[in-house]
């Protein structure tokens, strides 16, 4: 037994020993930093990134770095930051850890200290939502992208937040976006063309949950719209009756709806083409063969009337459609 207790106390004494030299290190270069010593202490970093990658101290590479880039970030050494944000990744993917939510919070923190127009960002996002996804061909965590979409609201820039926000699970915050967004840029005659856009995306990607949370909330708290359901603008009706038929997943009734619609569906020569991915996903509809706008009605009837005879051999998935 006191074998035993010697065992764990050594350890933790060479744990404590290995985390003060760590504080030790740190103390050091945090000082060459303040000094203005920037090219030397990035090199610094970068040396002591490989001398712990080599030990497999993956998680004391990472701690570094990422702690490094926020003081270059601190001092506007944006390029050494980005260098060391790289790193941060790079610790990631060799150590194959598991996402936790703390790491993609962390990755976040990094994207929303970088130049909002460098190219160091951009390529920082692609790798870090690669990553989250375990490296494979998926678009991405949504737990990430929902952090992206709120640092990329609070710039202002909205389209690129809409886009992070439609792969994550946060309807509700997508909303007020989206609110904000209409506000700030849209017509007023275009309010409701902001969230059936959001809805009709969500749909797309299979995600009926935070489609019906984007189209309540939005209406609910956009200034412009009064109350409803019924509501004034008919595209928001259609909207309403859309997301009721996508829960009963009857044709019909989508076939009746969709061409009731049709001049409110006009507005935007892309609804159809959602429409057409939505009746695949929700109602059974062949996949079309080609890919022109407004085949929606024809394409309905001939599947109704069982004419579509090629449908049955098309992709389940059909043809892809750009959410940008």
């Amino acid at each position: 037994m006191g074998t035993m207790m010697s065992e764990q106390e050594a350890l933790k004494c060479s744990s404590a020993r290995n985390r003060g030299g760590t504080q030790r290190v740190e103390g050091k270069l945090r000082a060459s930093v303040e000094k203005g010593d920037y090219y030397e202490a990035h090199q610094m970093y970068r040396t002591l990134f490989f001398r712990y990658m080599s030990q497999a101290k993956h998680a004391d590479a990472r701690e570094l770095m990422y702690n490094g880039a926020q003081l270059f970030f601190s001092y506007n050494q944006l390029n050494s930051a980005a260098d060391l944000s790289m790193l941060v990744l790079e610790s990631l993917e060799k150590s194959e850890a598991e996402v936790e939510d703390e790491d993609l919070e962390h990755l976040a923190k990094l994207f929303s200290l970088m130049d909002p127009n460098s190219p160091e960002r951009v390529a920082f996002v692609s790798r870090a939502l690669k990553w989250s996804t375990g490296g494979s061909g998926k678009l991405g965590a949504p737990k990430l992208h929902q952090l992206l979409a709120v640092t990329l609201w609070k710039e202002q820039n909205y389209s690129e937040s809409r886009y992070h926000f439609l792969h994550s699970s946060d309807g509700e915050g997508c909303a007020q976006m989206l609110v904000e967004y209409s506000a700030q840029r849209g017509f007023r005659s275009e309010v409701d063309m902001f969230v059936a856009q959001a809805v009709l995306q969500f749909l797309c990607l299979k995600n009926k949950i935070s489609a019906s949370v984007v189209f309540s909330t939005y209406t609910q708290k956009h200034p412009s719209i009064e109350k409803g359901p019924p509501f004034v603008q008919p595209l928001l009706n259609f909207i309403w009756f859309l997301l009721l038929a996508v829960d009963g997943g009857k044709l019909t009734v989508f076939t009746v709806l969709c061409e009731q619609y049709q001049p409110s569906l006009k507005r935007d020569p892309m609804y159809n083409e959602y429409l057409d991915r939505i009746g695949q996903l929700f109602f059974g509809v062949p996949p079309k063969q080609s890919s022109s706008y407004g085949g929606l009605l024809g394409n309905l009837l001939n599947s109704l009337m069982g004419s579509d005879e090629e449908g049955e051999e098309a992709q389940e998935d059909g043809s892809p459609i750009e959410l940008d």
